[in-house]
């Protein structure tokens, strides 16, 4: 399956990124894996609702702009449907059998903006609490992993 995660930022720690590169490592036998890091734009201390809405437009812009016409986006926001791993993988499976893209995003510290959120099929959450992007996007990376586990009918922790 041909996969991609669009996020705004990038892993500033090493355990963070020594985390992503072992998944995505461990991804990389199921398909292709391809993760794009966009600049998060500078949001001032006493930012305005106004000002706050224009960063998250203007991320929103960049990030569709790495989105093809015939991906098929997944949207990490707290609003979306939580799904347990089985369910995941049957998502991610149906998503997968058509041949196209499956683009995961997740947004900045201002979450993404409504353009990006309607473009997506689905809106996944990991749960009504708030993570760090950071650790965001490692949970996100261990299942898809976990999901490509359960597809190939492979064992995995529980």
């Amino acid at each position: 399956m041909n996969t991609a995660l669009i996020c705004m930022g990038r892993l500033k720690e090493r355990y963070w990124r020594d985390a992503a590169a072992e998944y995505e490592k461990r991804l990389s036998r199921f398909g292709r894996y391809e993760t794009i890091e966009l600049p998060d734009l500078p949001e001032p201390a006493n930012s305005s609702p106004a000002i706050e809405a224009q960063i998250c437009k203007k991320e929103g812009e960049a990030i569709l702009a790495k989105i093809r016409q015939d991906d098929i986006v997944i949207a990490l926001c707290i609003e979306g449907k939580q799904l347990d791993s089985v369910q995941l993988s049957r998502k991610l499976t149906e998503y997968g059998d058509t041949g196209r893209r499956v683009v995961f995003v997740i947004g900045g510290s201002l979450g993404l903006s409504p353009e990006v959120v309607a473009r997506a099929q689905l809106r996944l959450s990991f749960s009504p609490m708030t993570f760090p992007h950071q650790l965001a996007r490692i949970m996100l990376l261990e299942q898809t992993y976990r999901a490509m586990k359960i597809a190939a009918g492979e064992r995995y922790h529980k």
